[in-house]
């Protein structure tokens, strides 16, 4: 029964409703009884006293006043005759008892009997009673209550009976409201649940509402955002397993296909033919050890052996082994290097990958003509590497996408040119695994693009 979450909230707002709501009418209740006994008993004590003054007044002293009372007016409290039935001593008929000047009894009342002298100590305990300025006696209480009439106590049942129907109407109250916020409550994770299981299933893209800005909204939006990370990254994966796929099957198509022909003596293994058989396999080398390097960045293995490296000469190391193809091309290669530059604590050899990848990708987006700049400056604590090209540039519809997997802005001119479509997304991974960050810039297509890295000189 308890083993949902809603029937759980609904009970404990029940709970707490209704004990707040019992301690609530024993406290109310208890006040009014005592207060109300409090006015009850301050009556029957003024009615006391101005019964015997009265007689006092009449009479100009204490004789006869038991007669007076038993023949006489009668005292409030109680409501029966004040001769007590038979059998009974007559001072339980009294709550208060009354002492003359002298301080013997003169009216009994429980323990007080007619005669007793009260010690000093009773006596000044008692309320003393003056009639025209002159004391004439000392009131006694004997500490019962004053019972209730009829009227009074349909007054304290008529009480009870409305703090009960609070009572009901705050329980009433409390259990439709503990309905109300317990499916409130539950309701979204009950979305949340049935989203979580259907994406347990490989229904991927699962969206919640988020129906308040409560923790409960957090955790719905932070759901969402989660979903559309996960979908985006299997997307990516199935993207991934495909393109690998298909960078494997084409090169080992083409050996596999000259293999075959040699085997069967279709062709001859000419040096040319022997020279393309090795550089498909140079190019499966180079695809496998760019998965590598990533499944290890991904894991948080990478090795890197930091060594405080002057930026200077980790350009001039890159564009020596770059001048050649640069210059073969018609491109220009250039440097630019600011001359307050600190060492920076990195692997160098995992940021000549770095450099040299960024490189290669602006040299292979850089028509003949055009140039391609390297610098580097200081700035706020980092280093900071660019790679400025004017080549082909970059759209801005694939500005976010250019450091994805195997993402190419012309999948036929990168597949002929022998790229695995990884070198941008394996410069990301190394360098954030040194604490830097790089971003690409470019004013749109045929404008050029830049790629930044910002490196910390402190690890």
């Amino acid at each position: 029964m308890f083993r949902s979450l809603s029937r759980k909230l609904i009970l404990a707002f029940l709970l707490v409703s209704f004990v707040g709501a019992l301690l609530a009418v024993v406290i109310t209740r208890w006040l009014s009884v005592q207060e109300f006994q409090q006015l009850i008993q301050e009556q029957t004590q003024n009615n006391f006293i101005e019964l015997v003054s009265d007689y006092y007044v009449m009479t100009g002293d204490w004789r006869g006043v038991m007669q007076y009372l038993r023949e006489g007016p009668r005292v409030r409290v109680p409501q029966q005759p004040l001769r007590p039935p038979e059998g009974q001593n007559h001072q339980q008929s009294y709550i208060y008892a009354l002492a003359n000047e002298t301080g013997r009894i003169i009216i009994p009342a429980r323990d007080y009997r007619v005669g007793d002298q009260v010690s000093d100590a009773d006596l000044a305990t008692g309320l003393p009673l003056m009639v025209a300025g002159e004391f004439v006696g000392t009131i006694l209480e004997t500490g019962d209550p004053p019972p209730l009439d009829p009227r009074e106590q349909e007054y304290l049942d008529r009480t009870n009976r409305v703090l009960l129907y609070a009572a009901s109407g705050a329980a009433l109250v409390a259990l439709i409201l503990g309905i109300f916020l317990a499916r409130s409550l539950s309701r979204p994770l009950r979305e949340l649940t049935t989203a979580i299981g259907a994406m347990a299933q490989g229904q991927m893209g699962q969206q919640v509402p988020v129906r308040s800005q409560d923790e409960i909204g957090e955790l719905a939006a932070t759901f969402n955002q989660m979903s559309t990370d996960l979908t985006k990254l299997n997307e990516q994966r199935k993207q991934m397993t495909a393109d690998i796929a298909h960078d494997l099957r084409t090169p080992l198509t083409v050996l596999g296909g000259y293999l075959e022909a040699m085997q069967d003596k279709v062709l001859e293994p000419t040096p040319d033919r022997l020279e393309t058989m090795h550089t498909e396999i140079q190019g499966l080398i180079h695809l496998v050890e760019d998965l590598r390097t990533l499944s290890l960045a991904d894991a948080g293995q990478l090795q890197l052996n930091r060594q405080l490296s002057a930026p200077q000469q980790l350009l001039d190391r890159v564009v020596g082994a770059f001048n050649h193809r640069a210059a073969k091309k018609g491109v220009d290669l250039r440097l630019e290097i600011s001359s307050d530059l600190v060492q920076v604590p990195v692997d160098p050899e995992r940021y000549h990958q770095v450099l040299s990848n960024l490189v290669a990708n602006a040299l292979r987006h850089t028509p003949a003509g055009g140039a391609i700049t390297l610098a580097v400056w200081p700035s706020h604590g980092k280093i900071n590497f660019a790679v400025k090209d004017t080549g082909e540039g970059i759209s801005m519809d694939m500005l976010s996408n250019v450091f994805d997997r195997f993402f190419r802005g012309d999948q036929a001119r990168e597949q002929n040119q022998g790229e695995t479509g990884l070198g941008l997304a394996i410069v990301k991974s190394i360098v954030e695994a040194h604490g830097g960050r790089v971003t690409v810039s470019s004013e749109g297509v045929g404008q050029g693009s830049t790629f930044l890295i910002a490196q910390p000189v402190t690890l």
